[in-house]
């Protein structure tokens, strides 16, 4: 109901109430005026009868004349009762009038709030047939946009049923967007299990024919890169389940650069990389050390993996609002058309490495973001990857 329509239905409540006070009112006044007007006329007559009580015939004549009273025996001293008048014998046609114009604004405000009242039923009737037909578009999935009007209990009602079914429709979206993102990581999963499996059939069927330590190899390397796979998918499903758990301590910036570059030290010394870590005073930030440290590791392991001997450079910084991580390579940098998918979970780029499973960097996004963080992927203007981390401090 719009504010105008509930202006409306309050004036009319307001005026029939109103009216009603007003006969009452007016009844009551005229009761007293009457009463008024004998209790003069009685104290002129006493005073007149007491001087003159000849007079007495004469004024009980003139008064009968007005009134038509008929006098019974009352108390001398009340000289009108005792001529037989009531205080009503002197409202007469005034009285008779006043009477009139009560029953008629009487009858007016109950007709007048009778009427409103019906008005208001029948506008509640028409809102909440308004809703059910509402609710039942919503369930048939035709439900439109519901605009609450104006600032009564319906519009109220129609404002947290529209939330409501707004979060529903929300709930409704996620639950499908997350049975679609169940199938397609079953399938990526499918896809990264064949891989290895397809591998280790080979080596067998090559070890039937031929004994050679080559095949054992390639069936480590396979059933290495399976336990990976086994435990980055324990994890995720930990993740998607909320049942990982995080640890909210103060974490030196500088020592989980460290702690991440020293797990890794056996894959630079391999891969005939460094790793540049400049101490730049110590700068706190929340987080989970070790869960933080796998993501930091997944990012440098990244960097070393796309500039092979060359060098993993780190670098941070904070300020009132933010502490920064940037960790980068001098390589040749993403693919342009790899960028916005980098974090996608089970997506192997242009460039990437064999034997990746393309969980890495989603894993350490997922770390990052529940640490009230975000992380970026770009490319240096004068060449080579770049990651950018940044922990909010509110």
């Amino acid at each position: 109901m719009s504010g105008r329509k509930n202006i409306l239905v309050t004036f009319g409540f307001v005026l029939s109430t109103s009216l009603a006070a007003a006969a009452v009112s007016v009844l009551l006044a005229s009761y007293h005026y009457s009463r008024l007007q004998f209790e003069l006329l009685n104290v002129i007559c006493g005073e007149v009868v007491e001087e003159e009580p000849e007079t007495k015939i004469i004024i009980s004549a003139a008064l009968k004349e007005y009134t038509g009273g008929n006098p019974d025996g009352v108390a001398e001293e009340d000289v009108l009762s005792a001529l037989g008048y009531r205080i009503s014998d002197f409202s007469g046609a005034t009285s008779r009038q006043n009477i009139l114009f009560v029953a008629a604004g009487f009858l007016t405000g109950i007709l007048l709030f009778i009427v409103t009242f019906l008005y208001r039923n029948k506008r509640e009737a028409i809102r909440i047939r308004n809703l059910a037909e509402y609710l039942e578009q919503v369930n048939t999935g035709r439900a439109a946009i519901l605009s609450a009007s104006g600032e009564d209990d319906f519009s109220k009602l129609e404002d947290e049923i529209y939330k409501t079914v707004t979060f529903l429709y929300q709930t409704k979206d996620k639950a499908i967007q997350a049975k679609n993102d169940f199938a397609e990581n079953l399938s990526n999963i499918a896809h990264q299990l064949k891989t290895p499996i397809t591998a280790i059939s080979l080596s067998v069927q090559m070890m039937k024919q031929n004994m050679d330590h080559k095949h054992l190899e390639q069936i480590e390397k396979q059933l290495l890169r399976l336990t990976h796979l086994e435990d980055a998918l324990l994890l995720l499903s930990r993740i998607d389940a909320g049942t990982l758990r995080l640890q909210r301590d103060e974490v030196d910036v500088f020592t989980l650069l460290v702690l991440a570059a020293d797990n890794l030290q056996e894959l630079f010394v391999s891969s005939r990389a460094a790793v540049d870590i400049p101490e730049q005073g110590e700068m706190l930030v929340t987080a989970d050390l070790d869960w933080t440290m796998e993501a930091v590791m997944n990012l440098m392991k990244n960097c070393m993996e796309h500039s092979p001997g060359g060098t993993v450079h780190c670098s941070y910084a904070q300020n009132p609002l933010y502490t920064e991580i940037l960790i980068w390579d001098d390589g040749e940098g993403f693919a342009k058309e790899d960028i916005p998918h980098l974090f996608e979970r089970f997506y192997r780029g242009e460039n990437a490495c064999e034997g990746g499973i393309g969980i890495g960097l989603a894993l350490s996004k997922e770390m990052i973001e529940r640490q009230n963080g975000t992380i970026r992927a770009k490319n240096k203007p004068e060449g080579g990857a770049l990651f950018e981390i940044r922990f909010y401090s509110h």
